[in-house]
């Protein structure tokens, strides 16, 4: 029989108070090395100790969202896998906290991640055939300090069509081609119709303003508009087309355009860039802009690189998620992701991410989250 490592048999006070002395990120790497060292860094005591310890520290990672499959085993998608673009490092926050089965993250705000959920299979169940007729839930919790909260009850259906959106002062609005349910702080959610002339693309919840792309043009030729709700207005919110004359062309130059939040009061519209105004345009590049909503002005962000782009060219469609100055770019059987980074101390902004989790063949989704120990569900 393996002898038990010496360090296991330290006080866990002691422990503690080596423990955190660390830098937030190599905490988190310890977690990871066994059983014992997630539950000594993840105890209330020691959790306290770094309240006190540590200052508000920020951990600026990028989440992937796996992708949900609806006979996956209640054992799959145990932990959220985030890459760390500052140390260019995987890590992975166990969920297995969670008192459900198969958590789907789906958001991130402020250190709080959001994730849809069911309840754990009755003692009795056969785990080889899920209970389809549970209801999930929507649940707020905090991976650092494995803290959560369950939110009001939600119909199936949400689960299933809505997009969760949510901002840093904990508002959550999940949102659907026809409708929108709207909750702050509150044990009930506020219904209302989305009144959209299609279904939304890329929605994203900014303050108390909520923002989303939609197809006003015909079944032979799209074109997209940027549409806003104040979510609250009362009685009821409604969607209204963000338009300048300004603006001219910048909704006709894009390419399957998607929104992506930006730093403060911005907004980044991400797509491929048209050789042209015909009906079936090659792409050139991809291109990012960028829309100050104080001046409602736009400008161009950035372009991809035409050598990381030829990567690209071959994808009839790509996907795009990110925040801030960091955007990432994911595309079938390309096997790692295309990232946009302003913030880079080497000064390159647009570099590869390899080694990701999974079989790096798919289309990856995701968000940001800013992992954060002070986060209260």
């Amino acid at each position: 029989m393996e002898e038990e490592p010496p360090i296991y048999r330290l006080p866990h006070d002691t422990l503690h108070q080596i423990f955190s002395s660390l830098p937030l990120r190599q905490i988190i790497l310890c977690r990871s090395l066994s059983k014992f060292f997630l539950h000594l860094l993840s105890a209330p005591s020691f959790l306290h100790l770094l309240s006190i310890s540590h200052p508000p520290l920020h951990l600026h990672l990028l989440a992937l969202r796996h992708r949900h499959t609806p006979h996956a085993s209640h054992t799959s998608h145990t932990s959220l896998s985030l890459f760390d673009p500052d140390h260019n490092t995987w890590l992975h926050f166990p969920l297995d906290f969670l008192p459900f089965h198969s958590p789907l993250p789906v958001a991130s705000s402020h250190g709080l991640l959001y994730l849809w959920a069911q309840p754990k299979p009755k003692p009795n169940a056969n785990p080889s055939q899920p209970d389809t007729t549970a209801t999930k839930s929507l649940i707020a919790c905090n991976p650092l300090t494995r803290t959560f909260r369950v939110l009001p009850h939600l119909g199936s259906a949400w689960s299933r069509h809505g997009a969760v959106l949510v901002d840093a002062d904990h508002r959550v609005m999940v949102l659907t081609e026809l409708a929108a349910l709207y909750c702050h702080r509150t044990p009930k959610w506020l219904k209302f119709s989305s009144n959209l002339p299609s279904k939304p693309r890329s929605p994203l919840l900014i303050n108390h303003s909520a923002f989303a792309l939609c197809d006003v043009g015909s079944p032979w030729r799209s074109q997209w508009k940027l549409f806003s709700c104040n979510i609250a207005a009362t009685p009821s919110p409604s969607w209204s087309r963000l338009e300048r004359h300004e603006w001219g062309d910048v909704f006709d130059v894009l390419k399957r355009p998607r929104l992506v939040r930006g730093h403060g009061n911005r907004i980044l519209m991400v797509g491929g860039l048209k050789s042209s105004f015909a009906l079936n345009a090659p792409c050139s590049t991809i291109l990012v802009l960028r829309l100050d909503l104080d001046k409602l002005e736009w400008d161009e962000a950035a372009r991809m690189p035409l050598e990381m782009f030829r990567a690209f060219r071959e994808s009839t469609k790509f996907k795009v998620f990110g925040g801030g100055d960091r955007v990432c770019f994911s595309a079938k059987r390309i096997g790692k992701l295309a990232l946009w980074d302003r913030c880079a101390a080497e000064g390159e902004q647009w570099r590869w991410i390899d080694n990701l989790p999974g079989n790096g063949d798919g289309l990856y989704r995701g968000f940001v989250f800013e992992g954060r120990l002070h986060a209260v569900p």
